[in-house]
């Protein structure tokens, strides 16, 4: 890991006392991705006893991303300054056997093959929907059960200790890192074409991305009009972190590696 110098511009120093998360740091981004081939890419694997969905795909794509193309993305804000964070970890919301939303964390994302976040995601969620719940699960569930005032106390000394001082709170378990570098969420699997998301107050993650819903749609290929599979994507960016600019670099990132889908294996 390096010393972070080079995230820590005039505009990134001004840009994290600037704003305040998550109310008024937020950039808002949309783009539609063509899935037709990647989409056959997952039929093809999942025939040959890879049982991925485009989720797994998005996670590794994306903590690629942040490795090899905007590793800005994967800082978070402390005591003013950006520092990166030492590993690049994905949290994906599942949905749980009540219906209600949880998550799930892959670590080293960058570092693993789209088997490796078969087996880790397969895992974590049978888990989650078990009961079987994980540190976050299990720390959220320790919060709710705290009386209103108390709960409220508790969640300002935990964003000012985490959020703002950049500092774990000792014997909990509760770090900066605790929620990774981005969330990911596949609200197409519930129905809805598209969302506007918001970055979780309770983390310093840099982004959220929504994968809506997939619609077959006419699109110009070669000056021809054919019909397309088409996913509606939608981005909340911490402003503090990173720029409009970092996020076209990601879509374009996402764009390419979509197109080229047996670069994944």
């Amino acid at each position: 890991m390096n010393s972070g110098k080079e995230f820590n511009t005039a505009w990134r120093r001004v840009a994290s006392t600037l704003y305040q998360k998550t109310g008024d740091s937020k950039i808002l981004g949309q783009v539609e991705f063509d899935v037709t081939e990647i989409e056959k890419f997952v039929s093809n694997q999942r025939k040959k006893g890879l049982k991925i969905t485009l989720t797994h795909i998005f996670v590794l794509i994306l903590a690629r991303a942040l490795k090899n193309e905007v590793p800005e993305f994967n800082t978070y804000v402390r005591r003013g300054k950006i520092v990166q964070r030492p590993t690049i970890d994905v949290v994906v919301s599942v949905l749980q056997a009540d219906g209600s939303m949880g998550t799930v964390k892959v670590e080293n994302a960058d570092t693993l093959s789209l088997k490796e976040i078969e087996i880790i995601l397969g895992k974590e969620i049978h888990n989650s929907r078990k009961g079987i719940e994980n540190n976050t699960m299990q720390k959220k569930d320790k919060l709710s059960s705290l009386p209103w005032p108390l709960r409220s106390c508790f969640f300002g000394i935990y964003k000012l200790i985490t959020l703002k001082w950049g500092l774990p709170i000792p014997f909990t378990g509760i770090n900066p890192n605790s929620f990774g570098s981005f969330i990911v969420s596949n609200i197409g699997t519930l129905g809805l074409d598209t969302g506007f998301p918001a970055l979780l107050p309770s983390s310093n993650v840099s982004f959220v991305l929504l994968m809506g819903g997939i619609k077959k749609k006419p699109v110009v290929i070669d000056d021809e009009i054919v019909i397309r599979r088409i996913m509606t994507v939608t981005l909340a960016i911490d402003h503090r972190v990173a720029d409009a600019s970092h996020g076209g670099r990601l879509f374009r990132f996402v764009k390419q590696s979509l197109q080229q889908p047996d670069r994944l294996l």
